[in-house]
């Protein structure tokens, strides 16, 4: 056992690295199928870390694992990412305590057709009508831009026990001091996800 799984037993205990590929994305999108609300992640020019609540606009499909936003171009987030395309995103479901990490690049663009494909009445809220003739804040609405997340790792821990054997296994680590890992944590490798994109654009 090397000196970090030593230190580190919560990890070493957790970590499940015998699952496929489809295995692991599959657990992946329950989690964010129940949290829906991400934390994007972005760079400052000045080096500190910025991030704001995100919602996914792109459905979960076996093979996608792309996160699409739509957002208002005129917001700071874009200047951050023009700066430094480096983003993470982050979910968390509270009931069960299962959370997922995306680290990867960010990708803006304004194809129209991505746009109307990802578009829902109820996006206007967040943008608004400005009575000027051009900012009505509908799809055509030219702040409207899509921010696409493109992975190169993924992260997340699905909890295996429900709240009470969660509670019972930290109270048995209590009296023992072995460490509680009452979940899986699972990566999705950069290898994974270059394949998955690949049968995805199929």
């Amino acid at each position: 056992m090397s000196t970090t799984a030593a230190l580190d037993p919560y990890t070493t205990d957790a970590e499940n690295t015998h699952l496929s590929a489809q295995e692991k994305i599959a657990g992946l999108h329950e989690i964010l199928k129940s949290a829906r609300t991400g934390m994007l992640t972005t760079h400052g020019a000045d080096g500190h870390l910025h991030s704001r609540a995100m919602i996914p606009a792109s459905p979960f499909s076996d093979t996608q694992l792309a996160l699409v936003f739509l957002a208002n171009n005129a917001t700071a987030k874009f200047d951050e990412i023009k700066n430094d395309s480096h983003v993470n995103v982050s979910f968390c479901d509270t009931n069960s305590t299962s959370w997922a990490s995306y680290s990867g690049t960010a990708r803006v663009t304004q194809d129209r057709e991505l746009i109307h494909k990802h578009w829902s009445s109820s996006i206007s809220a967040y943008f608004g009508d400005l009575k000027d003739g051009v900012h009505h804040g509908d799809e055509k609405d030219p702040r409207i831009s899509v921010i696409e997340v493109i992975p190169e790792e993924i992260r997340y821990w699905v909890a295996t026990k429900g709240s009470l054997a969660r509670a019972a296994d930290v109270a048995v680590s209590k009296v023992t001091g072995k460490a509680s890992a009452p979940g899986e944590l699972r990566t999705i490798t950069q290898a994974e996800i270059q394949l998955t994109q690949k049968l995805h654009s199929h």
